[in-house]
């Protein structure tokens, strides 16, 4: 449950505390491979304060090449003088409860936590609330958290499991394959994705929750079923991110399949290969999530949290007062109008020598 009394006795410690900032800022950078370390004032008082950021993992592309950089970015424009000390889990529970152990004895002022187990990360809440300080939850939801930034995470599955059902055009047999178990986001794809499909006159044969959200072990079981159907006759693939359909995508090939017969595929978060097989017609459709959104949400949060300022702007999400943006659907049809509009993949990075003919058969120039 959320926990309103403590939440208020928190902000009432940080807005004494906000009489001694003369100054909330600058990001720096540790750069220490996740180790937590910071230079600068990191004991949460005096000039400058200090914002715990912990990711969960470096294999998704998307944290260390847009969460990160961008939350940082925006913590530095707002607060030039506050220092961030950064940990990144490696997908690791017990590490991520280490990490969080030594932002708590850092005495930070204000911690951004996107757990690698959801459920389990709610201990580490507490834990933080108990030494007064407040948690952001970030991208994950954790039960009891201070506030949560994130996506529509129903309206992201619904939104693969409508696209699947509308490239396939009727009934036809397809694989499921969804996130870790542990990630309470991958729950909610998955409820949202089984909606749709549920109500098409598609026929799910196969469906595997992936440990880790594993590229790897996306391929081999997705083998392994090819191993039991004609690969032809697979109508299409719900993969819930674009990791996984990297891998499906690997095995329907290794199966034998041409390139321009492969089913369609969905994935999620706009990842720059993903982009570049939906460009060149092997994978048909991704969710680009607005990252700068969702970080720059995140740290303007934890700047007013500092300041000992009311948070604006948010709705309630199980409890918890949240920030919830809207997931964007990729296809081949609109890839220059989302990702490249906004910055976030350029032509130059999409169309590669490989993907040349295809950037301009997609009017990508």
């Amino acid at each position: 449950m959320h926990q309103p009394n403590r939440r208020a006795a928190v902000f009432a410690v940080l807005a004494l505390a906000a009489g001694a900032l003369a100054a909330c800022g600058a990001n720096d950078d540790n750069g220490g491979g996740g180790d937590g370390t910071a230079s600068g004032d990191s004991t949460g008082s005096g000039s400058a304060a200090t914002i715990a950021l912990l990711l969960p993992e470096s294999a998704t592309a998307r944290y260390e090449a847009f969460d990160r950089p961008l939350f940082e970015a925006k913590v530095a424009d707002l607060c030039p003088d506050c220092t961030i000390n950064y940990f990144n889990a490696d997908q690791d529970e017990t590490k991520q409860a280490e990490q969080v152990d030594t932002a708590i004895s850092q005495n930070v002022d204000v911690m951004v936590l996107d757990p690698v187990n959801g459920a389990s990360a709610a201990s580490l809440v507490a834990d933080a609330q108990a030494a007064e300080i407040p948690v952001i939850a970030y991208d994950r939801f954790i039960e009891g958290a201070d506030y949560y930034t994130s996506f529509d995470n129903e309206k992201v599955g619904e939104l693969q499991g409508q696209a699947l059902v509308d490239a396939v055009g009727g009934a036809g047999d397809v694989l499921m394959l969804n996130g870790s178990p542990d990630d309470p986001n991958a729950a909610q794809f998955k409820s949202g994705a089984h909606s749709v499909i549920d109500a098409s006159e598609l026929t799910v044969i196969g469906e595997y929750d992936n440990p880790d959200w594993s590229p790897d072990n996306a391929q081999a079981w997705t083998t392994d079923q090819l191993d039991t159907i004609d690969p032809a006759s697979l109508a299409g693939v719900y993969a819930a991110n674009d990791g996984q359909a990297g891998g499906v995508i690997a095995a329907l090939t290794g199966a034998g399949l041409a390139a321009d017969a492969l089913p369609p595929v969905t994935g999620q978060d706009a990842e720059l290969a993903a982009i570049q097989r939906i460009v060149a017609g092997e994978q048909y459709m991704t969710i680009y999530k607005p990252i700068k959104g969702e970080a720059e949400g995140a740290a303007e949060m934890a700047i007013a949290i500092v300041n000992g300022e009311e948070v604006a702007d948010t709705t309630d999400f199980q409890g918890v007062p949240s920030l919830i943006l809207d997931p964007i659907v990729v296809t081949a049809d609109n890839v220059g109008d989302t990702v490249v509009a906004d910055d976030f993949w350029t032509v130059d990075d999409i169309c590669t020598d490989e993907y040349a003919d295809a950037c301009t058969a997609a009017g990508l120039s």
